[in-house]
Parts: C-alpha cells; structure tokens; sequence
C-alpha cells in the first residue's frame, strides 16, 4: 500500500491510507501522503470488524473526497455504502480471493458471510484491479467484472551483487501455517547451508521447536521481525531465496507473493512452489527452481542443485538481472495510473 499510495501521490492525487491501530502499532513513518489510523475497540474477531466498519464508514462519510478505495473484502462495506451515498466514485483493489482462503472457506458460517459481502458489493465495483492473471480470470468468473492486473513489483534500483562466502538460504516474510515449515526445516538437515527465517507469524514458535527437534538450532536462524530497510540488506547478501505454499486454497493456489519479486530484484535464485503465476513467469524467464509438491525430500534435492551446479546457479541469476528490467514497480506503476486517470477523465 505504500508504494501503491506514492505513486498516486507523485501523480499529483491528494492520497490519504486508512487502517486501524493496535496496542503494538509502531509510530507512523512520514510518507508522501496522509495517513489515518482508526481506533478499534478489539484487535481479532467479529468484535473488530464490526467496529472498524463503522469507523471507517463514518470517516469516510464526512471527508473529502472524489475516489474512495477498497482493500479486499474485509474494508469493501463501508466503502461501498459511503460511495453510494454521497454518490462518490470507487475502485476495488483485490490482494486476495478472499471467499477462497483456507481461513474463511474450512468455516462454512465464515465462508457464507464473506460470499454474501462479495456478491453483494463486488459487482458495483465494476473498476478494480488485482495482483495477477490469475486472480483477474477468478474475479470475472466470480463477479463478472474485468480488472486489471498490478503487480506488487519491487521497484527497480540499480544492483552490484555483492560476493557471497556464506551461502546462506533466506526466507522472508510471514512465519504462518502453510508455508511448508514441516518439510523446509527437516530438509536442512541434508543440504549444507544454513537457514535464515526473517519475519513472525502464527507459526513462528512451532517453526522454532521444529528446529529444536531436528537438532538444527545451529543451521537454522531465526531472525524474528526484521525492518523492511534491514530486511534488503539480508536479500541480498542471500545465496537462495524461498517462495514457498501450500495448496490449502485456490487463493493460495493463484496467488503471486511479494518476496518473488523481492529476489528476482536482489539477483538471488529460489526454490518456489510450482503454481500457476510462478510458472507464467518462470516460463519467459527461468529465475527460480520449480517444485510442484514440497516434499522433504524435493527441497533438499532442488537446493543442493542450486548450492553445487555452478552453472545452473549462474543461470538462474543472469535470469533475474533480465527479468528485473520487466517486472518491476516502474512499469506496473503506469497501469495503476493509467486506472485512476482513467477514473478522473470518465
């Protein structure tokens, strides 16, 4: 959303981000556009949403302005009541299928509630746009309606790969169920290299003990919350990067994350999860190393290749410094504009 927000702001567009604050916010960092944090009695739970619902539907129904934005599912209601009422215009800006993940579809009250907010809203959204192909070709299916694709790129800088006498494995990212954990950790066991995990999440303490129960607290480094601006110097300095899920849901399934992106522009090969976006884009440019079932046994033999074949390893990042040059935030940048200025000029 930051870099969504300033480039809107650098086209010259008065760009406010709204969200909700918890006990452990972190104070706001000065960015170039407004940002409004929400007060919410409760962090989790229908508690949250239902008084973030108004909040936001109050804020947004006494401020100024011409476009107002949804993100995802769980911020579409008061966007959509508000822009109807003060006849405002609005765009849907989709990260996820929401109805399709595994959280909301393996809890059928959940899962009926969520269906019924994005068949009740997503229709009258008819200008949108989304992280992928894929997503684009569900929403049409799911909603009729056609969005455009912005992928969440980094944002292409200029690049000296430095030299790499520890070849360390990186992963980034959220520590969460789903990310094959149980089969990445016991790999190491058998690939000479040592893993380091930056980020937290709901699988961080079971993530640690695994790594106690495999003897590999010395191979495995936990890192925990690593700032964003710390977080690209341990990208690049990494030898393999993982882009690792599991197929628990179609929106996992079609999904394109953003630490992809994060290597491929740091020049650092990976071991990434055969689905349907990374293979697009695998395809036109062989960046990483393919795995369609993330077993124990076919990590550790897809990191080995990369750690050993030299030749192969040279591929794969001379891959990464040409496909930089395409997918990144410069370009998807023009499409977002080209949405918005769209918008204004209708």
């Amino acid at each position: 959303m930051i870099r969504i927000c300033t480039s809107l702001a650098g086209a010259g567009y008065d760009v406010t981000l709204v969200g909700f604050k918890r006990k452990k916010s972190k104070p706001l960092v000065k960015q170039p556009f407004k940002q409004v944090r929400l007060w919410v009695m409760a962090e989790q739970g229908k508690l949250l949403y239902i008084h973030y619902w108004i909040n936001l539907f109050l804020f947004l129904l006494f401020r100024r302005a011409d476009v107002m934005c949804a993100i995802d599912l769980d911020t579409i209601l008061p966007v959509y009541y508000a822009s109807n009422l003060r006849g405002k215009k609005r765009v849907y800006d989709a990260h996820e299928i929401f109805t399709e993940l595994k959280e909301v579809i393996s809890r059928p009250a959940i899962h009926k509630m969520w269906s019924w907010i994005g068949n009740h809203t997503v229709p009258h959204f008819p200008v949108g746009y989304t992280i992928g192909e894929c997503y684009a070709e569900e929403f049409k299916k799911l909603y009729g309606v056609k969005y455009g694709v912005v992928r969440n790129a980094t944002i292409l800088k200029p690049l000296s790969i430095p030299e790499k006498k520890d070849r360390f494995i990186l992963y980034q990212g959220w520590v969460n169920v789903g990310r094959c954990f149980e089969q990445l950790i016991p790999a190491m066991r058998h690939v000479d290299a040592r893993l380091v995990i930056c980020g937290e999440g709901n699988f961080y303490a079971q993530a640690r003990e695994l790594a106690r129960e495999y003897d590999l607290q010395d191979k495995v480094d936990f890192k925990g919350y690593v700032p964003p601006a710390e977080l690209v110097a341990y990208t690049r300095q990494a030898y393999v990067g993982i882009t690792l899920f599991e197929d628990t849901s179609l929106s996992n399934r079609l999904s394109l994350g953003n630490r992809f992106f994060d290597y491929m522009h740091s020049g650092v090969p990976q071991l990434c999860v055969k689905f349907p976006e990374y293979e697009r884009i695998n395809a036109q440019f062989e960046i990483a190393a393919l795995v369609a079932d993330p077993t124990l046994e076919s990590v550790a033999s897809a990191l080995n290749k990369m750690l050993q074949d030299e030749g192969y390893y040279k591929k794969l990042q001379e891959n990464c410094l040409r496909a930089r040059e395409v997918y990144c935030w410069q370009e998807e940048e023009k499409k977002l504009l080209a949405v918005y200025n769209q918008l204004f000029s209708s």
